[in-house]
């Protein structure tokens, strides 16, 4: 428990918050958090139901005057993205998050913070909890995964919530009303390779890429951010042109939904070139930096004598992977024709492994349309096939299409005035949100989105905004209070 924390007000928000960070909760690995969550309903006498995929759905009746106003839903993730600084010492599996705060900011030291989706589960819980807000009868969805794959959402059988109006407490603007956003699919590209013995005259360097701001692979795709991957992929493949580089190792990225921020390979150079493969390291190195000197300040490209690696990619191998990765596309594919400056399609290279005869490559391609989301899924197939690999689709999920006409929308539009004095910004948003694929269970239920201003989501750069998330707390109370009758 961080003591500081607790003085923040909303006090409610701040003490779950913090209750929450204490319990490891990445993606895929949710059982103690899923625990948590039904204790907590336990002991508040509330129903509690464990759905068969390990969503947690907690019932609580209307308060006094409020049985005919219509059953909201309430729905956060439990799952956070868990990424780290490589030089922070940091155990997931056993340690709660460390939180401090500075000036107006939550943040971690070294990680991810859980705002994402921790200061929405907190709201709900901080409702659950409280005799004295008034409001409708709720049904609070927690659903599992929704960071690697929204499997929680997918599982979700119709029938089990009655609720006509969901409040998604995902957004990361608070002047904004989500209504709509992208659906995604998962694009895995494997295959093997032979691998040589390096011969006598090479020398062995160690490449890193490190310093990038990473962030949220949808949300912040159209920035201009490096992506750690395709600027390593750029440094190998003039390596291999110009001085005959060949490849031991790659390991870049991590998640999918993050933007790669740290990237690294083993390589061997023959001894006759390493002078100008070192200088030339050195120039394309700072062409780069001053490519990406606004967005990137913080950029280090670092290349270490190592010991030379026992093996290599074969040269065919090595060419065509290299190829592959270089063609692959990367960024915005496509902003949509009729929402200013929306993306509609684009693609993450989240992840390339390269060792032991084995390639396999990540990416997560994202669209508010599904032709043209399978239109890019397609585009990296035929890079990858033509590299050899075997092209695989998963996790698809579909996006949320806006419903401008929704009531819940009106009612809060007009909240959110009266409130702040001025209109919020209704909008869909490149995120990958669960609203659609709970609308293809639940179709007739009316659903908006919105949430505190968090900044670096995905990244150790996460941190939520104090006085932001005081706004979001009292604008969920109003809302609480003026929901339409039945």
């Amino acid at each position: 428990m961080n003591p500081e924390i607790l003085q923040l007000k909303p006090q409610g928000l701040w003490k779950n918050f913090a209750k929450l960070n204490a319990v490891p909760r990445a993606s895929k690995k949710e059982e103690r958090v899923i625990a948590f969550m039904k204790e907590f309903g336990k002991n508040l006498g509330l129903e509690t139901i464990e759905d068969e995929v390990g969503n947690v759905i907690i019932k609580k009746p209307a308060t006094s005057g409020m049985e005919e106003r219509k059953t909201i839903v309430m729905q956060s993730h439990l799952d956070m993205v868990h990424q780290k600084n490589s030089d922070t010492d940091f155990d997931f599996d056993t340690q709660g998050i460390d939180m401090y705060i500075e000036g107006d900011w939550v943040k971690a030291r070294g990680t991810t913070l859980g705002a994402d989706n921790g200061l929405g589960v907190a709201t709900i819980m901080s409702v659950l909890e409280s005799d004295e807000i008034a409001h409708p009868a709720i049904e609070a969805l927690f659903t599992i995964d929704e960071e690697t794959g929204m499997t929680g959402a997918q599982g979700l059988k119709g029938g089990v919530l009655d609720g006509e109006i969901l409040l998604n407490l995902d957004t990361e603007e608070d002047n904004e009303l989500g209504v709509g956003c992208a659906g995604g699919v998962d694009v895995t590209a494997e295959r093997t390779y032979d691998e040589v013995n390096t011969v006598s005259n090479k020398k062995g360097y160690s490449i890193k890429i490190k310093g990038l701001n990473g962030g949220h692979s949808g949300m912040q795709i159209h920035e201009g951010l490096g992506n750690s991957n395709k600027l390593l992929v750029r440094m190998l493949f003039e390596g291999y042109k110009n001085f005959g580089l060949q490849i031991s190792e790659i390991d870049g990225g991590g998640l999918r939904n993050a933007i790669p921020r740290e990237s690294k390979a083993i390589v061997a150079v023959d001894q006759k070139k390493v002078q100008d493969f070192e200088n030339n390291f050195k120039m394309l190195s700072a062409d780069i930096k001053k490519e990406y000197k606004t967005m990137e300040p913080d950029l280090v490209f670092e290349l270490i004598e190592a010991e030379t690696p026992k093996k290599v990619m074969s040269v065919e191998a090595q060419k065509e992977v290299v190829n592959a990765l270089y063609s692959a596309w990367n960024g915005v594919f496509r902003m949509s024709p009729d929402i200013p400056d929306l993306v509609e399609t684009s693609n993450n290279l989240a992840r390339v492994i390269v060792k032991d005869g084995e390639v396999k490559i990540s990416c997560l391609t994202r669209s508010s349309l599904e032709s043209s989301k399978m239109d890019l899924a397609n585009t990296l197939k035929s890079s990858f096939k033509l590299a050899g690999c075997n092209v695989e689709f998963s996790g698809s999920y579909p996006g949320w299409k806006p419903n401008m006409d929704s009531d819940i929308l009106k009612v809060m539009e007009q909240l959110y005035i009266d409130l702040n004095g001025e209109k919020p910004h209704v909008a869909a948003c490149h995120a990958g949100l669960e609203c659609g694929i709970l609308g293809t269970n639940y179709p007739e239920m009316d659903m908006i989105s919105f949430g505190p201003t968090i900044r670096g989501a995905h990244s150790p750069d996460e941190r939520a905004n104090i006085s932001s998330a005081q706004k979001f707390y009292n604008y969920v109370l109003e809302i609480l209070k003026n929901i339409p009758k039945k």
